[in-house]
């Protein structure tokens, strides 16, 4: 069943999930392994943005990038690959692993798992009550019997400014999904978005300025790996000026270039414009306001990802503003869904840090790759973070480039390793890499961040010589002195 109409015979089902992208899909499917029936409601495309305009596009377009730069750096291959990248090819590609934006295999999953899919519009009417709107207007009403959903994620944010709405910036959904190259592109944010669009469109082509308010890339990670990717941005070709912001756009012909005005008085012309400052959450018309919530904000919610001050309402994914990743958000899902069983059935949650039922990753275990060349990897907390947060803690770093393995994956590597160790438990709350092809290392570092490995265990986890995982014994060497 595929849309409303379809499902009319049926309005009552234990959970109702507003939202079908990765957490929804996953909400929905803890909740039918648990034997509760499930409708999932969805008003673009099942699979949601990580599908068609975020995680899948944005890789498909960076592998052939980093993948060439990789290879340039290989004795006896350098020479093979000195050429352009074929544009069409790669973004033949892309298409083909956003799946042409369309989403009949996300459907028939759903579909699999025995979740009804009600195509429309959902807004909550009520205490568990949602109202589809089908996209041919008609309505129909969903009732809850236990718990409602939203996993509706969030939006790219554009900022109010003159002359915004006739220039027609691009946000991330059209920086993934351009058919071509602009020859112009200025990129406004340094933050994850705006460093993988540049290393992007750089390499297919395009004349890169990046702007950042700020004074540098990747602001939430460790300083050293926004200055490595800005270095590596800049030798590429790309412009980037950081403290400026910009004050008002200029676009008077639509097929012509934007004008960008900048609060030092300076302009710059471009073909195309991507604003990457931030996210919103998607609940402006959720109707939140039927049940006491506020419009347009982020749902707070406790660690079973339950919304506060009730008890059937769920907030899962980028709309309760913990952790905005796709992992993140299908980890979420899979506390939220065994919760929502859990009460369902009258049993006992296991709500304890690390229990069944909590989210306890969202505090401080959360794993990011950021696919530039180089990768920056990082998971738990930075060496600012973990002192802002009271802990005694020591910073050590280790030269990748040192690491033997690193050496033979690619001639003249740059890179950097940093684990933060607690002093007093001797464990580790963080751990930051930044080099060519570390994006694999980070699990090993998420299980110790997570599983709260002691330093004189971790000692005894021997990495296999020559790899670059050989960084974990130079950094407990440091540490030992």
């Amino acid at each position: 069943m595929t849309d409303a109409g379809k499902n009319s015979e049926r309005s009552a089902y234990d959970v109702v999930v507003i939202g079908a992208g990765p957490v929804g899909e996953n909400v929905a499917d803890r909740a039918r392994a648990a034997g509760l029936s499930t409708a999932v409601v969805e008003s673009e495309l099942v699979g949601g943005e990580c599908s068609y305009w975020a995680c899948m596009p944005s890789k498909a377009l960076l592998r052939p990038v980093v993948a060439r730069a990789d290879a340039r750096r290989v004795p006896g291959l350098s020479a093979a690959v000195q050429g352009p990248l074929d544009v069409e090819a790669v973004l033949a590609h892309r298409d083909e692993e956003a799946s042409h934006w369309k989403d009949d295999g996300q459907v028939a999953w759903l579909e699999s798992v025995g979740a009804d899919v009600h195509r429309g519009t959902g807004r909550l009417t009520g205490p568990r009550e949602v109202t589809v709107t089908a996209p041919d207007g008609t309505e129909h009403r969903l009732t809850a019997r236990h718990a409602v959903a939203v996993c509706t994620g969030s939006r790219a944010v554009v900022p109010s400014l003159p002359g915004v709405e006739e220039a027609r910036p691009w946000t991330s959904r059209e920086a993934t999904s351009a058919k071509e190259a602009p020859g112009r592109l200025v990129i406004v944010g340094g933050g994850v978005v705006g460093v993988e669009m540049a290393t992007v469109w750089q390499a297919l082509g395009s004349e890169v300025t990046l702007l950042i308010r700020g004074s540098g890339l990747l602001p939430k990670m460790e300083p050293f790996a926004g200055e490595l990717v800005a270095d590596a941005l800049t030798e590429a070709g790309a412009r980037i000026r950081t403290g400026v912001s910009v004050t008002a756009l200029r676009r008077p012909a639509p097929d012509g270039p934007v004008t960008v005005e900048l609060d030092d008085d300076d302009r710059i012309e471009a073909d195309e414009i991507l604003f990457a400052t931030g996210r919103a959450p998607r609940t402006d018309d959720l109707g939140l306001e039927t049940i006491g919530l506020e419009p347009g904000s982020w749902l707070t919610v406790d660690d079973s990802c339950r919304v506060e001050g009730t008890d059937w309402l769920y907030a899962v994914g980028d709309v309760n503003h913990r952790a905005l990743l796709t992992h993140q958000g299908k980890y979420q899902a899979r506390i939220a869904g065994a919760a929502i069983a859990a009460r369902t059935g009258k049993t006992p949650l296991d709500t304890a840090p690390w229990g069944a039922h909590a989210a306890t990753a969202d505090h401080g275990a959360v794993p990011q790759v950021v696919f530039t060349d180089p990768e920056a990897a990082s998971v738990g907390l930075t060496l600012a973070e973990a002192e802002r947060a009271g802990h005694r803690v020591r910073a050590v770093d280790h030269d990748l480039a040192a690491v033997a393995g690193s050496g033979l994956y690619a001639d003249g590597y740059r890179g950097r390793a940093r684990m933060i160790v607690d002093l007093d438990r001797e464990i580790l709350l963080g751990v930051t890499f930044v080099g060519p092809g570390i994006g694999e290392l980070l699990h090993s570092a998420t299980i110790a961040v997570a599983g709260e490995v002691p330093i004189a265990r971790l000692w005894h986890a021997v990495p296999a010589y020559p790899t670059i995982s050989e960084v974990w014994l130079r950094l407990l060497e440091a540490f030992r002195g």
